[in-house]
């Protein structure tokens, strides 16, 4: 497995990430975690929103076998974790009670990265980044950053941290793999010059990247797109278009003796602004497949060859951020 540094910063996270969300049972998850570890996943991705907080409560569990300088744990704020008014969001009241929430169900005294889940407008600003700082401060996080922000928000976030003295973020957590593009026109531009590292999630499209999806074949029992978690996944990408040309993979990563997902696993880690990208699991065996992406190298013909493959069905519109992943093939506000 290799590491890479997160931005500017002098931390390290594995190329490959495990992602901590509970889709089928507790144990299983609890399985997927511990093969992430034999693979030499370091850095373990989840929130306090994930299975209703059962996610971190898991991932704690298996994390406290191990030993707590050799891991990354990274965890995110701002989703309703309760049914109260102040169960969300970024005030300072939520910012930290769900850190203390959270350091407590991981086992641990520090977050390695706290993240802002998304933007609350609904916050000044000024406040986020304080109580960011204070946790900080307070040994209780070491790093910090966001995920699904725009330029624009970003951009804000630095100047304000700059203008008041506060620490400053090192991570975005972005959508971005092959099909989805937002973040190249202004996201990346801006994290590349402000020394901003990306821990990507969805590398391989909710699956979609893997051709488990064939055009014209009936949806497999147990994926996503075809149990019970249907309606999380982004019906736009089974039209036959897509799945045509996304098949048309296939064969180029039969050429590199890689499976489909591991190619779309290298594409991701072929932008040298990416640190990590992150992957989940069902069972033990899909993790051990995923983080033998770690190492690959893709030429620039390889790189090539997938842009005429896919692209027509290439999403790159900076106004999808924040995106869902149920957003892909869906028509955006701007194109309506």
């Amino acid at each position: 497995m290799r590491h890479r540094a997160l931005g500017r910063s002098g931390l390290r996270v594995s190329e490959i990430a495990y992602g901590s969300w509970i889709s089928t049972t507790e144990g299983a998850a609890e399985a997927v975690a511990r093969e992430a570890l034999e693979q030499g996943i370091t850095t373990f991705d989840t929130a306090d929103a994930y299975a209703g907080t059962l996610a971190e409560t898991v991932l704690g569990r298996v994390l406290s076998g191990a030993r707590r300088e050799s891991v990354v744990i990274s965890t995110k704020v701002c989703a309703p974790v309760g049914p109260g008014p102040n169960d969300r969001g970024l005030s300072r009241k939520h910012i930290m009670e769900s850190a203390a929430g959270s350091l407590r169900r991981l086992r641990t005294d520090h977050i390695d990265l706290y993240q802002a889940h998304r933007y609350d407008p609904r916050t000044p600003l000024e406040e986020t980044l304080r109580a960011f700082d204070d946790l900080v401060r307070q040994g209780k996080v070491l790093y910090v950053g966001v995920s699904e922000w725009t330029a624009d928000q970003i951009a804000a976030a630095l100047k304000t941290a700059a203008d008041m003295g506060l620490d400053r973020m090192v991570a975005n957590q972005p959508q971005y793999n092959m099909v989805w593009r937002v973040i190249e026109a202004e996201v990346l531009p801006l994290c590349a010059s402000e020394g901003i590292g990306q821990i990507v999630w969805s590398p391989l499209a909710q699956g979609l990247l893997t051709g488990k999806y064939r055009p014209g074949a009936p949806l497999p029992p147990d994926s996503r797109a075809g149990g019970p978690a249907r309606s999380q996944f982004a019906a736009g990408a089974l039209t036959d278009d897509v799945l045509t040309r996304v098949s048309e993979l296939g064969p180029l990563a039969a050429e590199l003796n890689i499976t489909m997902a591991q190619l779309a696993l290298a594409w991701v880690l072929a932008n040298p602004q990416v640190s990590s990208a992150i992957v989940g699991a069902t069972a033990p065996g899909q993790i051990a497949q995923t983080a033998a992406a770690s190492g690959i190298d893709l030429d620039d013909d390889v790189l090539a060859r997938i842009d005429t493959v896919l692209g027509p069905i290439i999403e790159r519109d900076p106004a999808r951020t924040p995106a869902h992943p149920t957003d892909y093939g869906k028509p955006g506000e701007h194109d309506a």
